[in-house]
């Protein structure tokens, strides 16, 4: 299982460009988007390229591909609009023995996590800031964001492949890695 993590697209067509370029290169299997598709959000500036109604054309193509949750700048209209759900507030896919929680961030996140058993792990988006973090045996994954990164960090973006999770920049560096 190859997996692609975003998050926080915000309606960049230049970012999501570029990640579904790596997307196909790669061959990942999906896409998990963590939330904010399309709109750029009042507190955030636009993004490089704003244009929801192209980026929505672009993940509408790939909506077999997508595993998708909402975020806190995600509306019933832009669910009319996306030809997969986003409506719920979190997710679940699981990987071996290990329940891997979907969520956007700004309900559920590190200091405030869904009820995550031991081995279990929960990746979200909303702060902008990649993240990786063990506590006790909860893992807790942040990919950052493609398009409107926060603080130091980078347009960043995740990878789940063969036991690890690892977070890249658009040149598709190692920024952070775990093993799961």
């Amino acid at each position: 299982m190859k997996l692609l993590v975003i998050s926080d697209i915000h309606g960049s067509l230049f970012y999501l460009k570029r990640v579904i370029e790596i997307f196909e290169k790669n061959k990942y299997d999906k896409i998990l988007i963590l939330g904010d598709e399309l709109y750029h959000g009042p507190r955030n500036p636009l993004p490089k390229e704003y244009n929801p109604k192209e980026v929505v054309e672009i993940l509408n193509k790939y909506k077999n591909k997508i595993i998708a949750v909402r975020g806190n700048c995600d509306s019933e209209v832009d669910q009319m609009v996306l030809k997969y759900p986003i409506t719920a507030d979190y997710n679940m896919i699981l990987w071996e023995d290990k329940k891997i929680f979907l969520t956007h961030g700004h309900i559920y996140n590190i200091d405030n996590p869904l009820p995550i058993e031991e081995n279990d792990i929960m990746i979200y988006g909303h702060f902008h800031i990649p993240l990786i973090e063990k506590r006790d045996s909860r893992i807790f994954l942040n990919p950052g964001s493609i398009s409107l990164p926060k603080g130091d960090s980078k347009n960043s973006f995740g990878v789940f492949e063969d036991g690890k999770f690892y977070i890249k920049d658009m040149e598709e560096n190692i920024i952070d890695e775990i093993k799961l």
